[in-house]
């Protein structure tokens, strides 16, 4: 039986919900499990990763067990599995910092978030939290534009040892100087920003590849998104958007053997609906010339629940975050982030990154 990956969670949101439901099933359902992206990782399955501390500002969340908080208000993803009895780790109040924007901040609370009313942790509180469970490893669940926030808990996870799994735009893993602060105390770093498991961005990558492979010359793209979740609602603050826009334009133009001008390529969320939840419709086009300049264009819609899209990477990258430590590698760490993210320290073809991820857990 393998020793439980003790791993603590800032942002106690949506993709949260779906990671701790995730592990809670995977612990019942064993092999039976659905849509599980790499059911062994170097000998390593989900039901292997042991949530031990988690972090957050909501009064709704804070102070309660993680079990209970990520099925309390505003989170709105999918339950697929309500039993989570199992999850008994204590959520912490965690410090405000700009992990809230302002817009969110004027919503009505049955949609936004209530302000915990206990004391915000300090850096030394939240780092002798994590010593005190064992963390090993920290993962970055943060709303897009939480960038003091980050650097915060990326801080804290180098005091208390954590190696980090950074799963929101904002870039560490692939920033040369927080690559070598890792590097230098010796612990791993992999990121940013997941890659879902079926989402927007993958398919959009391989739509653009395909072309390249079949030789067709691409002109110009674009891929729109909107949601209901609060990350979108969070996303109507527009000054937030910038680190989000360019992992997902760059996650493009660096699948395309050719990139295109700024002014023929748009990428990103584009509004908030809030009655579609945690689902996320995307529509992506693409138009092109074939053989003599004859004109195509391909225009599709994919709907997806967007935060166990999110979680199914999660559960590989923690997973990645304990072989790395095996192997006592530090620093970001390509080869475990390629596949799974949008911005790695490395770009790599999807179907490359696969087989050195496997390369790397010792699954290939």
């Amino acid at each position: 039986m393998n020793k439980p990956i003790r791993t603590a969670i800032v942002g106690v949101g949506n993709c949260a919900s779906s990671l701790v439901q995730a592990i809670s099933y995977c612990r019942v359902m064993g092999d039976d499990a659905i849509g599980v992206s790499f059911p062994i990782l170097g000998g390593y399955r989900p039901e292997d990763i042991e949530i031990v501390a988690g972090f957050d500002v909501d009064k709704r969340k804070v102070a309660r067990p993680i079990g209970e908080a990520v099925l309390a208000a505003p989170n709105c993803t999918e339950i697929f599995w309500d039993n989570l009895s199992d999850q008994t780790a204590t959520v912490h109040r965690g410090p405000d910092l700009d992990g809230v924007s302002a817009y969110m901040r004027n919503q009505p609370p049955d949609v936004s978030f209530v302000t915990s009313d206990l004391p915000e942790l300090s850096a030394d509180n939240v780092v002798d939290v994590l010593k005190a469970a064992e963390a090993e490893v920290l993962i970055i669940f943060l709303p897009v534009g939480s960038g003091k926030a980050v650097e915060f808990y990326a801080d804290c996870a180098l005091k208390a040892g954590c190696a980090l799994v950074n799963g929101i735009p904002v870039f560490l893993a692939s920033n040369p100087a927080w690559a070598k602060k890792f590097e230098t105390a010796g612990l791993p770093l992999i990121g940013d920003d997941f890659k879902a498991q079926f989402g927007a961005t993958v398919v959009h990558r391989t739509l653009a590849h395909l072309a390249d492979l079949r030789g067709v010359k691409l002109d110009r793209t674009y891929q729109l998104n909107v949601g209901g979740n609060t990350d979108f609602m969070n996303m109507m603050d527009m000054d937030r958007l910038a680190m989000k826009r360019e992992s997902k334009t760059e996650a493009v133009q660096t699948a395309m053997d050719e990139r295109l001008a700024d002014g023929n390529i748009r990428i990103g969320p584009s509004d908030y609906v809030p009655w579609l939840d945690d689902r996320k419709v995307a529509y992506v086009r693409l138009e092109g010339r074939l053989l003599g300049g004859a004109k195509t264009s391909v225009e599709m819609r994919l709907e997806v629940e967007d935060s166990p899209n999110a979680a199914a990477m999660a559960i590989s990258a923690i997973r990645c975050a304990r072989i790395a430590r095996e192997k006592e590698l530090s620093g970001a760490i390509p080869e475990a982030s390629a596949f799974l993210f949008k911005h790695p320290p490395e770009q790599i073809d999807d179907p490359e990154a696969h087989d050195l991820l496997l390369k790397f857990t010792g699954d290939a």
